[in-house]
């Protein structure tokens, strides 16, 4: 058993030590009191600004003990074995943590990119070339052999088993099937305007019945179903808009598909771009696949990854989503919250423990090849590399891809064999 004193027993160092010990099964008990903690046996820390004779002392940050939101002075140095940051010239990887995965610097920034998300290259994990790597679990890790070393902590780290799940957005189910008139004849235009031949040509065998529609990869999603992976699709079902473009809901095809593929996967929302301002929008679009699926929907990723901290995790609450999947970047690759492993999301703003459960993501098909510019080859050594690091330090391996970037077409020529590599992934072969 480690006994911790602390001056203050708070939600945040309770949120941060259940990630860091008692998911690594690690015996703890928290002590506020000066005289009990003298007479208590066994290992000890003293994780406050008092003193005790021979007993190991960690001086720590002040962001564990806060009800606010504060701003620090951030730089980085060695704890241990590795860097960590530092809150205004005090050296804390508990904090670290807990800044990381709470994603306490969204908060404290108003970066935006075009479409009003926090950018992944404006983080500090990207700033300081950590973002590739699971830093909450190379922190927690770092820890736990600095207690080792100093106070004989009985620990020694496991492999875990790896869980690798797929996950699929369908933002637009067709690309060119079920479309009304208005905006055939207007994609028509237009791809004559730019003079795009194939797709002229593709659409109209596609309405003709000559050509199977290029974004019907489905009865390749139902085959990968049948290995028993993990998998879980998030289905756009949002108004029309300039961001939103899927069929709609109340069409006969969309709807007859949901059902189809709800047979070989969970369905999730895939909540619009036109609802991150409307919870009425977020609700209706909840209540449209409850209603296609005859089940509860419990699962969520945000369309276009956005993700606006607090507001859209309270929405997502107060809808009773249980599980949200938007947790990475669109501009890179990795880790946003400096893990792969699920967890509870912490309110800041409420400075406590929420009932929705976060999975991380490690990459997404646009990312490497429409942001990082990847050819395939690349894109697989890129993905080598974070699954390395999800086996090495344990966490699911999830990743996102669409129905149209599986099928080889046009620009995604060659990519459904990047996603195969993923899918083929052995955890065996990277120990």
């Amino acid at each position: 058993m480690l006994n911790i004193f602390v001056d203050h027993i708070s939600p945040r160092l309770i949120y941060t030590l259940q990630f860091v010990l008692e998911n690594r099964g690690v015996d703890y008990q928290l002590c506020n009191d000066y005289i009990q903690f003298q007479q208590m046996e066994g290992m000890k820390l003293n994780y406050s600004e008092r003193h005790f004779d021979h007993v190991l002392h960690l001086k720590p940050s002040t962001l564990l003990f806060e009800e606010t939101i504060e701003e620090y002075e951030i730089s980085t140095a060695l704890f241990f074995q590795e860097e960590c940051f530092s809150f205004n010239e005090v050296v804390d990887p508990l904090a670290s943590i807990f800044f990381t995965l709470s994603r306490m610097e969204e908060y404290l920034t108003d970066e935006k990119d075009s479409l009003g998300r926090f950018p992944g290259k404006k983080s500090l994990l990207y700033k300081y070339g950590w973002h590739e790597k699971a830093m909450c679990d190379r922190w927690s890790i770092d820890f736990l052999y600095y207690l080792k070393s100093q106070c004989g902590l009985h620990w020694h780290s496991k492999l875990e088993l790896v869980d690798c799940i797929p996950t699929f957005d369908i933002d637009n189910a067709y690309a060119y099937l079920h479309k009304n008139q208005i905006r055939t004849k207007l994609a028509t235009a237009k791809d004559y305007l730019y003079n795009r031949k194939d797709r002229l040509s593709d659409r109209k065998k596609v309405l003709a019945g000559e050509m199977k529609d290029p974004y019907d990869t489905y009865e390749f999603i139902q085959t990968l179903s049948m290995t028993g992976a993990k998998m879980t699709i998030f289905w756009l079902l949002g108004d029309y808009g300039t961001y939103d473009k899927n069929i709609s809901h109340q069409h006969p095809a969309q709807r007859k598909l949901i059902k189809k593929m709800s047979e070989c996967a969970e369905i999730g929302i895939h909540t619009s771009y036109g609802a991150n301002d409307s919870e009425y929008q977020l609700m209706s679009e909840i209540q449209r696949l409850t209603e296609i699926t005859e089940t509860n929907v419990r699962k969520n990723r945000q369309h276009f990854l956005m993700l606006n901290l607090p507001f859209t995790y309270q929405a997502l609450i107060r809808q009773k989503i249980t599980d949200d999947y938007t947790m990475g970047y669109a501009d890179i690759a990795g880790f946003r919250a400096g893990t792969a492993r699920s967890y509870a999301w912490f309110d800041l703003h409420r400075n406590d423990t929420t009932s929705l459960t976060i999975h991380p993501f490690s990459y997404m098909d646009g990312t490497l090849k429409e942001y990082l510019n990847l050819t395939p080859n690349e894109a697989k050594v890129k993905i080598a590399e974070l699954f390395r690091e999800v086996c090495q330090h344990g966490g699911q391996f999830s990743y996102i891809w669409h129905n149209e970037t599986i099928g080889d077409y046009a620009h995604w020529k060659g990519w459904k064999d990047v996603f195969t590599y993923t899918f083929n992934l052995n955890q065996a072969d990277f120990i």
